[in-house]
């Protein structure tokens, strides 16, 4: 079985697959080698594929090695089954990567538009020959609510939440309207733009807000909250057999 982790800035996510079967999903506040050895200990666990955006204690590798035949800390340059064409390939978000291959990997072949609704917003698209062509990098939910709180001197800080109608009746719910209908239109305008040049892709929605989003956004194709870990499974199953 393969462990799959994914360390974000404020929580983990940790999978347990049998093959590409989600058998075990669980989230963490934080990761150590305490919680991970409850895993090993349940399931017959033999490699594992750990990525991070913060710094790592490097016990952690060291307990990896240990315990499995097969450790990837996921970089970079750790090889994947699709082809980059960005410009700045070191800097790419390895969350976007992932999300990538997961889309690559449920739809093969396909071209399609990866909309991760997290802290912030990213649109990365993939052709049909499994080429990532770009993306754009935007505010989420709750960033576009802060801001407007911190940049301004009059306007509340506010929790996030849907708004009540399309239009605000008072400053709260014109914040919430404002920033949760700009987004959903924003989206609409990344999905119209791409088709002037790409006219048949699907869409994948995943993220932490995508609970607030996926009902309203007509030409989404799957919504799916584990898309990164399925793509970094996909990326371990990748490696293990090259």
């Amino acid at each position: 079985m393969n462990l799959v982790i994914d360390r974000g800035n404020t929580a983990t996510k940790i999978a347990i697959f049998d093959q590409r079967k989600l058998v075990k999903q669980v989230t963490f506040e934080v990761c150590d080698a305490s919680q991970l050895v409850v895993f090993f200990d349940k399931y017959p666990i033999t490699q594992v594929i750990y990525s991070s955006v913060v710094p790592t204690e490097p016990n952690l590798f060291e307990f990896f090695e240990r315990k499995t035949a097969f450790f990837i800390h996921l970089i970079n340059t750790t090889p994947i089954p699709i082809t980059l064409d960005y410009e700045t390939p070191l800097t790419l978000g390895r969350d976007r990567i992932a999300a990538l291959v997961g889309a690559w990997s449920l739809q093969p072949h396909k071209a399609a538009l990866v909309i991760d609704i997290g802290t912030c917003i990213t649109y990365d698209f993939i052709t049909s020959e499994g080429v990532f062509v770009g993306g754009n990098i935007a505010p989420g939910l709750a960033m576009r609510l802060k801001a407007m709180h911190v940049f301004t001197g009059q306007l509340p800080e506010i929790q996030v939440q849907l708004p009540v109608d399309y239009l605000g009746t008072s400053t709260e719910q014109a914040m919430l309207s404002g920033a949760y209908w700009g987004i959903l239109h924003e989206i609409e305008g990344v999905v119209g733009k791409l088709k002037l040049n790409y006219p048949d892709f699907l869409i994948f929605l995943t993220g932490g807000t995508t609970n607030y989003f996926e009902k309203q956004i007509k030409n989404c194709t799957f919504a799916e909250p584990n898309l990164v870990l399925i793509g970094l499974n996909e990326i371990l199953i990748y490696n293990d057999i090259h």
